[in-house]
């Protein structure tokens, strides 16, 4: 998905990351197996994706979540996975890698009014990304 590789270069310096020769990333998820892609259409022009991995008894992450910057307005992103949210129900977590502080104000501020404030955060060592803010819930 070209989105994908747009997500990727959105977060090229802060993760140390730079294309190959073609110009593409490699993408850090990979959909299939337990990971479902949800696509956000605004008047079918692809605006959004995001990249959920579904463990057993309804536990989610969130791995991936991208809004093209032209529709970073009018709470798109917030409404796109606030369904998500309330249609898959279940745990959810959501990390968010150091340096990346829009990405935190984002989740905090989506998760902390979709729950009433009624959430976890915490930050720890990450065996795959380093450093991460992550936020937990149930719905």
């Amino acid at each position: 998905m070209n989105l994908a590789q747009a997500y990727e270069a959105e977060f090229s310096k802060i993760m140390a990351k730079q294309p190959n020769q073609d110009g593409l990333f490699t993408l850090d998820t990979e959909l299939g197996g337990d990971v479902t892609g949800y696509l956000l259409l605004v008047d079918d022009v692809p605006a959004g994706f995001t990249a959920i991995t579904e463990q057993p008894k309804a536990c989610f992450e969130v791995c991936d979540f991208y809004i093209v910057p032209y529709f970073r307005k009018n709470k798109l992103g917030r409404d796109f996975i606030t369904v998500l949210f309330a249609d898959l129900g279940g745990s959810w977590q959501i990390k968010q890698v150091a340096g990346a502080e829009h990405a935190v104000k984002f989740w905090r501020e989506v998760i902390g009014d979709y729950t009433q404030q009624q959430y976890a955060e915490d930050t720890y060592q990450d065996p795959k990304w380093g450093r991460v803010t992550r936020q937990q819930f149930r719905h």
